[in-house]
């Protein structure tokens, strides 16, 4: 019977998890321009486009992304504390809101350092980060087999596979009414924390790689007068 109960939460938690992720890739997205604007009135960064990170200082980029993953820490376990309070009743309801409201912070993370979410690619990458963060390993190759609107729900799923496992088993004092609003509370809070962190780890590399393959190509820019001076011959 236990282990029935302990399948049947299971399901359960990733059907919730998966609805989640999968409404925050159809509808609830973070609007670009929106956040661009808050970068540069609350946290004082000088851009005028995203593209303009990558001249920034990277301490500033890594504050300014603790902020924000601190920011969704807060909002996950106010809304954990309130979802809380029904136990069983509202763990489904809390575990989707928790899914959207993480990737949503995660997608924030991403135009942090640069990424915007333009093209395909861009996506992909979005969520290869967020099986990263939810500690799923996902193939290049896989993408490379597939169009974006068939990868990411193939990706939504492993995710959904991962982290309810991990989510039915840390949740099981969820299920006791009132007592469950400071589990929820501190399991939320900490999940978002564990998720963002992952995720800021995997943009700041890739922003890295991307900074360095900028400054290379201005070098050679650079240099490019300069040889033809030293060999006028050349066309």
């Amino acid at each position: 019977m236990a282990d029935e109960k302990k399948s049947w939460m299971r399901r359960r938690v990733e059907g919730a998890i998966r609805t989640g992720l999968t409404s925050t890739y159809h509808t609830i997205k973070v609007d670009p321009g929106r956040f661009l604007m808050q970068l540069r009135v609350a946290h004082g960064l000088p851009l005028a486009t995203f593209q303009g990170v990558y001249t920034l200082p990277v301490e500033r980029l890594d504050d300014v992304a603790e902020s924000v993953i601190r920011a969704g820490m807060k909002l996950a376990a106010a809304e954990g504390a309130g979802f809380g309070l029904g136990g069983i009743l509202t763990i489904i309801p809390d575990l989707g809101i928790l899914s959207a409201l993480t990737m949503r912070t995660i997608q924030k993370l991403s135009l942090i350092y640069g990424f915007e979410l333009n093209t395909d690619d861009e996506i992909a990458e979005l969520w290869i980060a967020a099986a990263s963060a939810a500690g799923v390993d996902i193939g290049r190759e896989l993408l490379e087999k597939e169009v974006v609107n068939r990868f990411v729900p193939r990706v939504i799923q492993r995710i959904a596979v991962q982290a309810g496992a991990e989510v039915a088993e840390k949740w099981a004092g969820r299920l006791i009414p009132i007592v469950s609003s400071a589990i929820g509370c501190a399991l939320n809070y900490y999940f978002v924390r564990a998720w963002g962190e992952r995720a800021r780890t995997h943009f700041r590399a890739k922003h890295l790689d991307t900074r360095h393959r900028l400054a290379e190509g201005q070098s050679r820019l650079a240099a490019a007068p300069s040889i033809q001076r030293l060999h006028p011959e050349r066309p």
